[in-house]
């Protein structure tokens, strides 16, 4: 399962795991409910290996304005600390799971 972090612990979570894939999201987002599942599946399945995360945007405004979050979902992944890529949109599963193998 992902880990719900905020514009508080954001940052100390970012920097206290090697490869972090963080899922901007909101509740009334259609296409964020989609992926949720996926994400949650990623959390269990790299459990050891990436740390996953889910950032509602509506409440954490401070990480949406830094990253530049325009539209969600969108996927934020992170290395050591220092932001990678981004994916925006519901991607599939395996897409996901291959940019965090990139990662690792």
């Amino acid at each position: 399962m992902a880990k719900e972090i905020t514009d508080s612990n954001f940052a100390e979570f970012i920097s206290s795991n090697p490869v972090v894939l963080v899922d901007c999201w909101a509740p009334w987002c259609g296409p964020c409910r989609m992926l949720s599942p996926v994400v949650d599946q990623l959390g269990e399945e790299y459990e050891g290996k990436a740390a996953i995360a889910k950032l509602n945007v509506d409440e954490n405004p401070d990480v949406c304005e830094k990253y530049g979050i325009m539209s969600i979902p969108t996927l934020l992944f992170f290395k050591n600390g220092e932001f990678i890529d981004r994916m925006v949109g519901a991607h599939p599963k395996n897409n996901i799971a291959a940019k965090l193998n990139e990662l690792l």
